[in-house]
């Protein structure tokens, strides 16, 4: 299959979710064989970016502005995939669903992945949920099919609308060598971690006031940032005492080492789905606090502690935590062996696999509606060359120039692997 993902911030992720899976879902589905092109953005990604080899990057500009630059780069990637060679497109976020009708007119068949209720988020003004809520709409409509990304969103699309979906979750995978605090100053399984970009659905305001309220000498990581609103993360700093630790966005093997070695993770996020970061702190074997959210409760069952959203509630929990090692232990062991049985990246790949080749092959059984969740108890343009050719191995670069940080894009070629059924029969099916 030759299949095209657009709508992330591109590989490798340095942003959030959907950067993680397009970087994890596209490394697999080349190694499988097929013929994988990402679209990344600047000033997120580079030509000098080390990626698999098997990967296809076509590097567009955007205008570096939290309301437009999503749109706009989806905007090029749609049209600029129709001069490429694919049998389907991959979009991630659900304010892509305004684009997702483009590769459908020249028929090709287009998944979109909704994620959460992204119109949820407190970042955004009443326009922008307003917005929001449209591509809601236009998601029921415009893409061939759609996925969410845990049964309680799955649910959501059903009543709400009977609409049906199907369900991938995200995956984690821990690397090998990130055993150690390499390069850290920190106490291995002696601090509090807190991964999520600063933004106010994120609660990262409720956590600092927790932890506040918390008598430890157990330092608390903040690791994220907010690169369109910084005013917000100079308002959290005011707020923390010195105790507390903002280290930036961190990726790669230093952001493995972090999650690992951590002693306790706080997950406060209140909006979305299957949050990955959750997913990754399961798998290194965190003991973990999480907001008491359906999508949370549906991701950790009883791996966790859940808070209201509360600073003294979360207090609570945290200190209760500090004091019993035998409690985080037991927190550790279950989440970890959740994350090997239900959140494995092979796993996930697999999923998307099928249902790309349903898709091409016309064979798409209807997807059944959602189950009840099984929640925790309570208790606890100017594209480069048009005619350029997959298995072409130079560097193409997109002459276009919109307002961002970095000027420089590529496009990385890999061999040509054809589907086995025409593209001519599988656009007159989309």
């Amino acid at each position: 299959m030759r299949i095209a993902i657009l709508g992330t911030r591109g590989i490798p992720g340095r942003y959030g979710g959907f950067e993680t899976l397009a970087e994890q879902l596209s490394k697999r589905l080349a190694a499988n064989g097929h013929a994988v092109t990402v679209y990344c953005r600047r000033p997120f990604t580079t030509p000098q970016d080390v990626v698999d080899p098997g990967i296809r990057r076509v590097i567009l500009p955007t205008i570096s502005n939290k309301y437009c630059d999503t749109a706009f780069h989806t905007l090029l990637s749609a049209i600029h995939v129709l001069f490429i060679d694919v049998d389907l497109v991959l979009m991630c976020n659900v304010a892509n669903s305004v684009v997702a009708w483009i590769p459908r007119l020249f028929g090709i068949p287009t998944v979109l992945n909704v994620d959460g209720l992204d119109r949820k988020r407190r970042k955004w003004n009443w326009f922008a949920r307003t917005y929001l809520y449209f591509c809601e709409l236009l998601s029921l409509i415009t893409p061939t099919r759609i996925i969410t990304d845990a049964p309680p969103i799955q649910k959501y699309f059903w009543k709400r609308y009977r609409k049906r979906s199907t369900m991938i979750a995200y995956g984690a995978q821990v690397p090998e060598g990130t055993e150690t605090l390499k390069d850290f100053d920190f106490p291995p399984n002696r601090y509090i971690l807190y991964v999520s970009r600063l933004e106010p659905e994120n609660n990262p305001e409720l956590v600092i006031r927790a932890y506040r309220e918390t008598r430890t000498d157990w330092p608390l990581l903040m690791v994220g940032g907010n690169c369109y609103d910084p005013k917000y993360v100079d308002h959290l700093k005011l707020l923390a005492d010195r105790r507390v630790i903002f280290t930036g966005s961190i990726y790669g093997e230093d952001y493995w080492r972090l999650i690992r070695n951590a002693g306790i993770y706080v997950s406060a996020c209140e909006v979305g789905g299957y949050h990955p970061a959750l997913i990754e702190a399961m798998a290194t074997r965190n003991a973990i606090l999480c907001l008491d959210t359906p999508e949370n409760r549906e991701t950790a069952s009883d791996c966790s502690i859940y808070f209201r959203s509360e600073p003294s509630d979360l207090a609570g929990h945290m200190g209760r935590l500090l004091q019993d090692a035998d409690l985080r232990r037991d927190l550790a062991r279950r989440a970890e062996n959740r994350a090997s049985s239900l959140f494995g990246w092979d796993e996930v790949t697999d999923k998307y696999e099928a249902l790309f080749s349903e898709m091409l092959t016309g064979e798409i059984p209807a997807p059944t509606p959602p189950l009840e969740p099984a929640l925790a108890p309570r208790a606890e343009i100017e594209p480069a060359h048009l005619g350029m050719s997959l298995g072409s191995a130079e560097d193409h670069l997109l002459g276009l120039r919109i307002a961002s940080k970095a000027d420089n894009g590529k496009l990385a070629g890999r061999s040509e692997n054809h589907f086995a059924s025409s593209r001519s029969e599988t656009r007159r099916r989309s």
